[in-house]
């Protein structure tokens, strides 16, 4: 989506956002700590993010690759610098091609620093040597395809007559050639910022201004960034700031309010400015606290259009529908289906659509290191050491799984003690999810969707299950037709006792003026066809076994509950009672440990 229309959307309902700038890092590792931090970051709530472009190219295939990795694995609306430093044409052109692929629909386009080790600018052969010329050159080759920003500097305010003046003419040449809107360069000082808004305004130019806000770190690095910025910086600053400088965090506290009272400012002035644009530097906790002290909350709507991560790429914007096998590996389901020409939507999905393709030739990928695994794990030697591994994992004791890289969501707080308690009796479970009966769309825990709806699912349970404890259940689960399920084991045998083919819709959401919304499915031939879900599910089983040296009671016991135990999905389909999914497991759990309770088997598929 372009940034242009996302403004346009808070402005007309009278609402503050909010967008983070990062940085490409140096280092592999540094690479990937940023991607784990930016997703941390998406829960502050954020309209978009921009990713800028190394002085000289230097990082510009990173940019570009992590364009690629937020607007797809991410799922947020990415903005991508664009400068013409040391950039031949052809250079210019693989980089807005490769954006396009990717989904990003927004360009700064800026003129660029000189390259490192030179004081003065110099245009590359067959480059450009203006920002105007690279924004004619975008409007030319890709018409209204992207939004356009381009920096402004408040600054200039203060330059004489003359030279500010031929500045803002500058300014709207760059607008008339087709600029959307204007990013600002950082700084301190709300009344020169204030003052150069009305001026823009005054010479007709009318586009959006962002303004650019950088929370204050440390001392060091706020003198710094000021510094190379030429930042000029209010006296009153100074005088709150430099009496604690060898104090980092009293820095911080005191910089926050100070950064607060500007952007609060900046808010009441009738500017018509909703939106603030931070500065990261690629760290957390300034830019949190800056809007913990704003009181700025996240708006659900915003985190969560659907219940599942949306990726923004081109061929999935459109998807409205998936399975809920994958909910706990997302970036996997990613992986496997980004060469799908289509993906199926609307009302319900139909795997036998030519829109489903294959989920093969992604291999499966165990994230933890040998020594991650067993500090994580440990040494299980039984079935019981396994069942407190889950359950600790469902009361969130433990911050993953083989099956689950990150810690459960806080929805699966809603039925943790339920959950925990069927691992204990041995049922292993990978994906759950709770009833919901018409919660608000803004609920802060099953909410997603537009404001003013209203969403429902149906409770939802996914595990690893011994074939004795299994013919137990089913038992008690034939008893109540309002309960669905499939059984399949690692040869892909099926049992259910569903007999129809369609899918069963297990999260829809009701909202003003829309048709109702069912975004997640159950459906026979979907965990069928897609042999991918059950491979994986159980090679991570192995996997795990696999950390552990050959011929250990741990592999062993790992490897042979995989090779022996059956993948089973159970559906609830009466939404209203959030407890009875879990009533048939209680009854067979403790019918089995009590079968069992004379002479329990710790190492093998009979007991606990």
């Amino acid at each position: 989506m372009k940034i242009s229309q996302k403004i346009e959307k808070q402005q007309k309902e009278g609402k503050v956002w909010w967008s983070f700038e990062y940085f490409p890092p140096r280092t592999a590792q540094g690479l990937q700590n940023l991607l784990d931090r930016i997703e941390r970051m998406r829960a502050l709530g954020p309209e978009f993010i921009d990713i800028t472009w190394n002085a000289g190219g230097r990082t510009s295939d990173l940019t570009s690759e992590m364009v690629k990795t937020c607007q797809g694995l991410i799922g947020i609306e990415t903005c991508m610098h664009l400068t013409c430093t040391n950039m031949p044409k052809e250079k210019v052109d693989i980089a807005l091609r490769e954006a396009k692929a990717h989904g990003c629909r927004n360009v700064l386009a800026l003129r660029g620093d000189p390259p490192a080790g030179k004081e003065e600018w110099e245009a590359v052969e067959g480059g450009f040597v203006h920002g105007i010329d690279l924004v004619r050159h975008i409007r030319k080759n890709y018409g209204d395809y992207f939004d356009i920003a381009v920096p402004g500097f408040p600054q200039f305010q203060l330059l004489t007559p003359a030279e500010r003046d031929l500045e803002m003419e500058y300014l709207k040449e760059k607008v008339n050639a087709g600029v959307n809107f204007i990013f600002t360069q950082m700084f301190y000082d709300v009344e020169i910022f204030i003052d150069w808004v009305k001026a823009v305004r005054a010479a007709g130019i009318t586009i959006p201004i962002v303004p650019g806000i950088a929370p204050i770190q440390t001392w060091n690095g706020f003198m710094r960034a000021t510094s190379l910025a030429k930042t000029i910086i209010p006296q009153f600053f100074m005088d709150a700031l430099e009496p604690h400088k060898n104090d980092d965090e009293k820095v911080r506290a005191i910089g926050t309010k100070l950064v607060a009272d500007m952007c609060r400012r900046i808010l009441k002035e009738d500017l018509g400015i909703l939106g603030l644009h931070f500065y990261t530097m690629n760290l957390e906790k300034a830019t949190k606290m800056l809007l913990e002290e704003l009181a700025l909350v996240p708006r659900v709507e915003t985190l969560k259009p659907l219940p599942w991560r949306q990726s923004l790429t081109p061929n999935r914007r459109q998807e409205t529908i998936r399975p809920i096998f994958w909910a706990n590996r997302t970036k996997s389901y990613i992986s496997r289906t980004e060469n799908w020409d289509e993906y199926p939507n609307g009302r319900f999905g139909d795997s036998r659509s030519p829109a489903y393709g294959e989920l093969d030739g992604y291999g499966v990928w165990f994230k933890r290191s040998v020594e991650e695994a067993v500090k994580l794990w440990g040494y299980p030697t039984s079935l019981s050491d396994i069942a407190s591994l889950f359950s600790r994992f469902c009361t969130k004791q433990l911050v993953a799984l083989p099956w689950s890289d990150q810690a459960p969501s806080s929805e699966t707080g809603v039925i943790s003690s339920q959950l925990a308690r069927m691992n204990e009796l041995g049922f292993f479970t990978i994906n759950s999810q709770p009833a919901v009966n018409g919660a608000r769309s803004d609920d802060k825990v099953h909410g997603w969707g537009p404001s003013n709806g209203y969403v429902y699912q149906k409770a939802y349970l996914e595990f690893f299950v011994n074939p004795a404890l299994l013919d137990l259940l089913l038992k008690h689960i034939e008893r109540d037709s309002n309960i669905t399920y499939y059984v399949i084991n690692n040869r892909g045998d099926l049992k259910t006792n569903t007999h129809s083919d369609g899918p069963n819709a297990v999260t829809w959401g009701v909202f003003p003026g829309k048709e109702i919304v069912q975004p997640t499915i159950v459906e026979a031939i979907s965990f069928m066809a897609w042999k991918a879900y059950l491979d994986e599910a159980y090679e991570l089983g192995q996997q795990w076994a696999q950390i552990y040296d050959e011929g250990s009671s741990s592999r062993k016991l790992i490897s042979d509950f995989m090779e022996t135990s059956f993948l089973v999905n159970v559906v609830h389909n009466d939404f209203q009672d959030q407890e009875a999914i879990f009533k048939p497991f209680f009854l067979a759990g403790e019918e089995y440990r009590a079968l069992n309770a004379t002479s329990p088997i710790v190492n093998g598929v009979n007991g606990l």
